[in-house]
């Protein structure tokens, strides 16, 4: 572990999803919540719970590596600068590139925003925010006319009904869902969830309507429709505050003149939507939550205007509980947006087609070479990439080799890039094995500066550990470039509050009517900025505290101060199942992980939710194609192939699967969603549709399988098959092959290497092969276990021998080598509460005990009080049990 420095502790923010925790850190490895921190008051969920877990050095980047060697910083910075200006010099600025991340603070975002759109004079700046919030922008940019959130998280405390559209809010936004199940409790809030897969959050709401997949902008235009026939529109206020009212009601008629045509069309019971429709139109107090279930699609900006529409033509927006709410994926998504983040934005909420904010950003800078076009979006730069039209390009902070769709393309236009930076915590990424040159960067803990969340609240992420190694903050390593390629007058900065300043000041110069304003903090003493309280923009000048609610008077930052509702269609998704692909993949994000699980995915504890990447299936697609839990799984696309473990349910429905997108070649070669989805994308926004990919599925032919339980990482890539999972103590390893356990045998055991104290058990006739090693004081090191698909032994027994470090006895060196195993562990069950390790079979026992809330639960087993971001899961299994009648069951409807 890193060492720590701080005897009190620090109030910083959490670095994973929109929510925007604050979290104490400092003093040892426990992270606690902030209890003053107004997005969460001191709660957080499993992942933000285990912070202090994710410290350790074992896989950091701790010094600059040019073509594979260790070199100084002064060697890498000057060949990133030579080769960079090279490429403007032969190719023009255009051929040159930055992709950002969510993770980065507003201070590295904005300078690279500055070097690249002001300085190298070309707007080749995207981020994996195109991957998540790209479409709400564009829908909030044509509506509001300004990428505004209007909302605050005290809303969700005061709705009456909150509607959640393609948002896993229990495991994505878990301390946002239970303010929402604390509201139901409180005060009768009812809660609706709309989305093709019967979710941990669909499961504990009052009401799911499992619509079929792209078909969102039907049933919201059926709504709009319906607030109309029903006289439930608020007609001053369409006619006071917004335009485009007669166009959007008209398209929504033609497209759902009725429930049935609604009912048909979506694959919902008509019962459902009337039930929705109605407690919308009698609900004044109306919050509708979106996510990534409404943006990752090819129609993702008409998503968002459908939902808008309703809110403006019934008026609920900019008061107490109601309004459009947009639940951003990632910690700093929106404070990339508020400076420029994405290649069709400029800084400031500037715009491109705008020649106001093209001179104000230009002004601002004295940037003469300020770019004066939008550049390319994501998906189209990594397409560029591979054509050579991007010549050198610098990655910071992502993994685009996994997250992006249409992965075997990314990855060949990476490998094929002439020059390719990757600025990165951690060795060995999937992107990073292709790069040139790698930076090492400050990780969260050592790095300060500013986040945004999704309610416009900045809110200080500060460092309370010191830089380890070589690691330096994004913003030094970009300021540095900039100076070496001759820019170092515009890029004076020595502190990230020297950067924040400058970003404040240029929201208050030459605003005009936008809204993001935040130049009352322009003027912050170092003191004041470190010091920093969480603020909501807009804060202007002479103003010190934020802004909870906009439109609150039905104004808005358009030339005539009215909204826009936008007139939509319902389309079908660009590529449609077929014989030869006939699911449809859903992609996602899991509870207890994040991203592609460089900070989770060591943590023992947080995978136990899920040891490898799965597809879930539905029981009846599980027999249509030869597939049985638990067994390997090939999910084929046009685009590519993913391997991953079957798990049958009917969370989803017939006809459709899930994979969750967090698995890299570092866990699980194979296990990525991302080399099967397709690249279609959102017209307006360019989004990628991650939501809706043809596949169809088929079994893996397996010779043989193996467990192999090691202290030391390995990469076991001479197996066919193969999976890592962190354990106390190591680390344990699936391995799999379509050969003969004989013929593969000499390549698992070549990982053992020459250790000393082993010993093995071969028994040709049943197929069974045993092997371990033991250090010299007989502490077991590695344990190998190979056979028959089907016949290995439960390991339960195992993963605790190897917990510890005491001498093996005698009967369990036998154990080791015996075909028949040790004595099993007690069943567990699917591991619902990853704080204390709970499963569902123990969940279980204590209900037929006699425990009939998630209360007594928690006072006999202590799952869900810790993070509670098991609560829904427990809910669930409370809601299943005959004769229990709770007061914690979810409503059957919504009256």
């Amino acid at each position: 572990m890193t060492a720590f420095t701080h005897p009190a502790p620090v109030r910083t923010t959490c670095p994973y999803c929109g929510t925007g925790c604050g979290v104490l850190g400092g003093a040892s490895p426990v992270t606690k919540g902030d209890p003053a921190h107004p997005a969460n008051y001191g709660r957080v969920c499993s992942k933000g719970a285990a912070l202090g877990e994710t410290l350790a050095l074992d896989r950091r980047l701790l010094h600059p590596v040019v073509n594979g060697a260790r070199a100084s910083w002064d060697e890498a910075l000057d060949l990133v600068a030579t080769r960079f200006r090279t490429a403007i010099e032969t190719h023009g600025p255009e051929s040159v590139a930055f992709y950002g991340s969510g993770q980065l603070l507003t201070e590295d975002y904005y300078v690279a925003n500055k070097l690249m759109k002001g300085f190298i004079g070309a707007a080749n700046i995207d981020t994996n925010s195109r991957l998540c919030m790209a479409s709400s922008v564009a829908g909030h940019v044509r509506a509001f006319g300004e990428d505004i959130v209007p909302g605050c998280y005290e809303d969700l405390d005061e709705a009456d009904l909150v509607v959640l559209v393609g948002s896993n809010a229990a495991w994505c936004h878990p301390i946002l869902f239970r303010r929402l199940t604390d509201a139901r409790t409180r005060r009768g809030t009812r809660l609706v969830a709309i989305d093709p897969r019967r979710s941990a959050t669909a499961a504990d709401c009052d009401l799911f309507l499992p619509l079929r997949p792209g078909t969102d902008v039907l049933l919201f235009n059926g709504l709009l429709a319906h607030l109309a026939r029903v006289g439930a529109l608020d007609t001053a206020y369409i006619e006071r505050s917004t335009a485009g009212f007669t166009a959007a009601l008209a398209a929504a008629r033609d497209d759902a003149p009725d429930i049935g045509t609604v009912a048909r069309g979506c694959g919902l019971d008509p019962a459902q939507i009337d039930a929705f429709y109605a407690a919308f139109a009698a609900t004044r107090r109306v919050v509708t939550v979106y996510s990534q279930g409404v943006n990752q699609s090819s129609q993702g900006t008409d998503k968002v205007n459908a939902i808008i529409n309703c809110h403006l033509a019934t008026g609920r927006i900019g008061g107490p509980g109601m309004g459009p709410f947009s639940f951003t994926g990632q910690p700093n998504a929106m404070g990339g947006r508020e400076v420029g983040g994405l290649a069709n934005q400029l800084a400031a909420h500037a715009g491109f087609a705008d020649a106001d904010d093209l001179a104000r950003v230009r002004d601002f800078w004295c940037a003469p070479r300020l770019a004066e076009r939008p550049g390319l979006k994501a998906i189209d730069l990594f397409a560029a990439l591979g054509e050579g039209r991007i010549r050198a390009l610098w990655v910071m902070g992502t993994n685009p080799a996994v997250s992006l769709p249409d992965g075997g393309r990314v990855r060949a236009a990476l490998a094929a890039c002439d020059f390719l930076v990757v600025s990165d915590c951690v060795v060995g990424t999937d992107t990073a094995r292709h790069a040139d040159v790698l930076l090492p960067a400050a990780a969260w803990g050592e790095k300060a500066g500013t986040v945004t969340n999704s309610e416009r609240r900045i809110s200080r992420q500060r460092a309370f550990m010191p830089l380890p190694g070589e690691a330096r903050p994004d913003w030094w390593m970009l300021t540095e470039v900039a100076r070496r390629l001759g820019h170092g007058d515009a890029f004076p900065y020595k502190t990230p509050a020297d950067i924040f300043r400058e970003h404040a000041a240029l929201s208050g110069f030459r605003t005009g009517r936008r809204l993001f304003d935040i130049s009352g903090l322009a003027a912050l003493s170092d003191a004041a900025y470190e010091a920093l309280d969480p603020v909501q923009w807009p804060v202007p000048a002479g103003q010190k505290d934020g802004t909870a609610r906009l439109f609150t008077q039905g104004r808005f930052p358009t030339a005539d101060g009215r909204a826009r509702l936008i007139p939509v269609r319902q389309a079908a998704p660009a590529n449609a199942p077929s014989l030869g692909a006939p699911l449809v993949l859903n992609t996602g994000r899991l509870r207890d992980q994040w991203h592609t699980m460089t900070r989770t995915g060591d943590v023992p504890r947080l995978r136990m939710q899920a040891p490898e990447a799965f597809v879930a299936v539905h029981p009846t697609d599980a027999a249509a194609a030869g597939l049985r839990a638990g067994a390997l799984a090939e999910v084929t696309s046009a685009w590519g192939r993913a391997v991953a473990r079957v798990s049958i349910g009917d969370d989803v429905a017939t006809g459709q699967i899930f994979m969750p997108m967090h698995w890299t070649d570092e866990a699980m070669p194979g296990g990525s969603p991302g080399r099967v989805a397709n690249p279609a994308c959102d017209p307006i926004s360019g989004q990628p549709e991650l939501k809706h990919t043809p596949v169809r599925l088929a079994p893996v032919a397996l010779g043989w399988e193996g467990l192999l339980l090691s202290r030391r990482r390995l990469r076991p890539e001479a197996i066919e098959h193969w999976s890592r999972t962190p354990i106390e103590g190591g680390h344990a390893y699936r391995l799999a092959g379509a050969g003969s356990a004989q013929d593969d045998l000499d390549r698992v055991l070549a990982l053992l290497g020459d250790r000393s104290g082993r010993a093995e058990l071969r028994d040709a006739r049943r197929g069974v092969f045993r092997c371990s090693t033991t250090d010299e004081t007989g502490r077991l090191l590695d344990c190998l276990m190979m056979g028959a698909p089907g016949t290995l032994p439960d390991p339960g027994w195992l993963l605790a021998t190897f917990a510890s470090d005491a001498p093996l006895e005698a009967g369990t060196r036998r154990n080791l080598l015996t075909a028949r195993g040790g004595v099993p562990a007690p069943a567990t069950g699917d591991i619902v509460c990853s704080c204390f390790g709970i499963g569902a079979d123990a969940i279980l026992d204590a209900v037929r005990a006699g425990s009939r809330t998630t209360a007594e639960l928690g006072k006999v087993l202590k799952c869900g009080t810790n993070c509670g971001s098991c609560l829904p899961e427990l809910r669930q299994l409370l809601a299943l049990q005959p004769g229990i009648q709770t007061r914690e069951q979810p409503c059957p409807s919504l009256s």
